[in-house]
């Protein structure tokens, strides 16, 4: 495979994934299309289960392994400051014995889209997931599956970042046509001598093509370029910030462009050329804290003014409570986990008492319509 000669040089194996294991941080498996599939998640100490929270995927590279990218592109002081989880899936094995993920490399290996899709399922069975805010990053071959789930899974996925990732050609030219839009941010160094900034003659795409790819697909403002500060100038690099705005649905396109930079993720550990200007995972998460499925989350925020409503329980047996600050008529509706309408009809009142006896266990939203603008909430029959 081509992809092979440039990047088998991607062996971070700096950590064990023993020697992370803590009470806040699990393994798990699924399984999927017959194939037992191993992930890390990792829970912030914040995490009580009362209030949905976002998750971040986060990709290891050709050769790498989830432990491994747990630890070098780290999210978890973040997600203890900002309440979200952090998930590491481990790809799995390549015809050279690598690890791996098919990020549309191989059309008949193994379905790695549909068991990212299985996997966001899985995770809101097991914890109060806010599905809105699902969110990919990744580092190199994790950069290619981030930007194969824009063009793939974008009705789950609501923003993604790759670090010294890129796309194939073939994807930009034919097989990327995500049905909802995507915010997107890269982190790339100009001397990355594993996946070019420049592409290749071959199968890379250069990262400008990818930028004007999805400036032209969001339809984008023309790019504003700004030096970011050199705060570290021992690291031989410099950040220029490429900056896209005015996109569909109010969202942006980030490109932060490392002078200089290696095959590496800013802000970690310094291996070969790696730039301490930025970190990689504080300005992912603040690209990623703007938006949902629904676009930039200040521009739904100003659409919409209704208060938010509480639900709880969220895992019940047979009753669920409903309150809002004021009574109004509302339209309330529940959906399974399939789409299906199970319950609808109109309350009025502050409090409310809902029964749920008659639902079958399993994952459940229930959606409050009022004046034709809609809040939603999960909850589980347990």
């Amino acid at each position: 495979m081509r992809f092979k000669i440039y990047l088998s040089l991607l062996v971070f194996s700096i950590f064990q994934l023993n020697e992370i294991e803590s009470q806040n941080q699990v393994t798990n498996t699924i399984t999927h299309d017959g194939m037992a599939r191993s992930y890390i998640t990792y829970i912030p100490e914040s995490y009580s289960g009362n209030e949905s929270v976002p998750v971040v995927f986060n990709f290891h590279g050709y050769t790498s392994n989830a432990g491994d990218q747990m630890n070098y592109g780290d999210f978890r002081p973040i997600a203890d400051r900002e309440s979200f989880l952090v998930v590491c899936p481990q790809g799995t094995i390549d015809g050279a014995g690598n690890t791996y993920w098919n990020a549309q490399w191989n059309p008949s290996g193994v379905d790695d889209i549909g068991f990212v899709s299985a996997l966001i399922d899985s995770l809101a069975k097991d914890y109060n997931v806010n599905l809105n805010r699902v969110y990919s990053t990744g580092m190199s071959n994790g950069g290619f599956m981030s930007y194969t789930l824009a063009c793939e899974l974008s009705d789950k996925i609501a923003a993604i970042a790759s670090v010294t990732g890129t796309m194939t050609t073939t994807q930009i030219s034919l097989q990327c046509r995500p049905d909802n839009l995507t915010p997107i941010m890269e982190i790339h160094g100009t001397a990355d001598g594993v996946v070019p900034f420049d592409g290749n003659n071959d199968w890379m795409a250069p990262i400008d093509d990818v930028m004007s790819f999805w400036v032209a697909r969001n339809n984008c403002d023309p790019v504003e370029v700004t030096m970011l500060p050199d705060i570290n100038s021992d690291d031989a690099s410099t950040v220029e910030k490429h900056f896209y705005a005015g996109c569909d649905e109010n969202s942006t396109i980030e490109l932060m462009k490392v002078l200089n930079g290696g095959h590496t993720w800013p802000g970690a550990f310094p291996i070969g050329r790696t730039n301490q200007d930025i970190s990689a995972s504080e300005e992912i998460w603040r690209f990623f804290a703007q938006y949902d499925l629904n676009g930039n989350l200040s521009s739904v925020a100003n659409k919409n003014q209704l208060e938010d409503f509480k639900l709880f329980p969220t895992h019940s047996e047979s009753e669920l409570n409903l309150e809002f600050k004021a009574p109004a008529e509302r339209k309330v509706t529940i959906f399974s986990v399939d789409g299906k309408v199970v319950f609808s009809n109109l309350i009025f009142d502050v409090k409310n008492q809902l029964s749920i006896s008659n639902l079958h266990e399993g994952i459940y939203f229930l959606q409050v319509d009022e004046s034709s603008q809609v809040r939603t909430k999960r909850f589980i029959k347990i």
